[in-house]
């Protein structure tokens, strides 16, 4: 067990003054919490494009970090495997880079979206319209760690999950097609 701040770097989204607005031929992605689905990771293909215009040098995202969502009320993670270019995160979110060989990020970005450490972060939000989770809060979050086979495990049984969702989904579909086409025929 450790606290999450002993093992990842926790740094805050891109500092944006005011609305991020839309470039065309904007050299940057951006990251927003609209962009962002637990289950399906970040839609790049949807992502805003912009020019940064601060000074700030931008922490870019690099395949392994995990975004998480720190102000509304969906707090949950997600892993990014693949980042297609560069691009930034919105100021709602942190970013996580796992220090170290202890964690696996995808099973961070696992564990951060089941129940313990949402209702740790239940508990421990901020606000009343709109609730955020302070880095603090983050940081101080107890994080069970298995050894990495079974972190690897874990992993591979949250993957083959989500693809049986997207499979039983699919039949559904093929199936409400099907008896679609069935109704035709008979009135034809």
């Amino acid at each position: 067990m450790a606290r999450l701040g002993e093992v990842t770097e926790t740094r805050p989204g891109y500092p944006f003054r005011g609305a991020i607005n839309d470039a065309t031929g904007g050299d940057v992605s951006v990251v927003q919490i609209k962009n962002v689905d637990p289950e399906q990771g970040v839609e790049w293909g949807a992502l805003l494009r912009t020019f940064l215009a601060g000074r700030k040098q931008p922490d870019w995202l690099e395949n392994g970090d995990v975004l998480f969502i720190a102000r509304g009320n969906r707090n949950v993670a997600v892993h990014l495997d693949q980042v297609p270019d560069r691009a930034v995160c919105a100021p709602q979110f942190y970013l996580l880079r796992v220090k170290g060989d202890r964690v696996l990020p995808a099973y961070l970005a696992w564990y951060l979206n089941e129940h313990p450490a949402q209702r740790y972060f239940e508990q421990s939000a901020e606000g009343s319209v709109v609730t955020s989770i302070r880095r603090q809060v983050l940081e101080s979050l107890p994080l069970p760690i298995p050894n990495l086979e079974r972190q690897q495990v874990i992993v591979n049984l949250v993957d083959a999950a989500r693809r049986e969702k997207q499979i039983t989904k699919q039949l559904i579909r093929n199936r409400e097609h099907q008896l679609a086409l069935v109704a035709r025929s008979l009135i034809e």
